[in-house]
């Protein structure tokens, strides 16, 4: 286990964030952000990420302004970009085959952005990570099998990198981890500039 100097909150339900953090060794608990995702007029991709994130820390920050161990609030927000279009999650089947269709052969851009606040304090980071991810061709067949199989009913772009969607990936530049929702390597680095984390491992 990680060497743990304050308490961390993750303020995400994502079983996949829980999962990176716990394989850090590092301890949490999770208190999830309940604020508007939708994106503002004319925001820019990177723009709204990194809002979003910094939006679900302070809330969650703020939230828990009564709380005497004064923990440290861990938020992300995670989107994936082709074309200048955010693929969130998507609506319905339909609309997951054709992210996918649109996916098919090429590269996208997946950014995970992560803030993170001291409850009643002033401690403030916020930092952004890019990962490109091409994709093998994929024949209609395929598509459709993947689609209903059901695992990218509640993932941005329609594919879960850490399940089945392995095997649409022909090629990965960066983060792995970036991909599935949380970058360890960089996550890590914050939560020990924050003083959460002394020694690791």
């Amino acid at each position: 286990m990680a060497e743990q100097h304050r308490a961390l909150v993750l303020a995400s339900a994502s079983p996949r964030r829980r999962e990176i953090l716990g394989q850090l060794g590092v301890a949490f608990v999770v208190d999830p952000s309940g604020i508007d995702e939708r994106a503002l007029p004319n925001e820019t991709p990177d723009a709204h990420v990194r809002r979003l994130a910094g939006e679900k820390a302070d809330e969650v920050a703020t939230r828990l302004a009564g709380d005497a161990a004064r923990p440290l609030v861990l938020a992300a927000d995670t989107i994936v970009l082709i074309d200048g279009e955010v693929l969130g999650k998507p609506r319905d089947d339909a609309d997951a085959a054709r992210m996918l269709g649109l996916l098919s052969g090429r590269a996208h851009v997946v950014i995970t952005a992560l803030a993170l606040r001291e409850v009643r304090g002033s401690y403030r980071d916020d930092f952004a990570l890019t990962t490109e991810v091409r994709f093998r061709e994929l024949e209609l067949p395929t598509v459709h099998a993947y689609v209903a199989s059901g695992e990218g009913r509640d993932k941005a772009g329609s594919y879960a990198i850490q399940g089945l969607g392995a095997g649409l990936v022909s090629a990965i530049e960066g983060s792995y981890t970036n991909v599935v929702g949380m970058p360890a390597v960089e996550t890590l680095q914050a939560l020990q500039r924050a003083g959460v984390v002394g020694r690791w491992p």
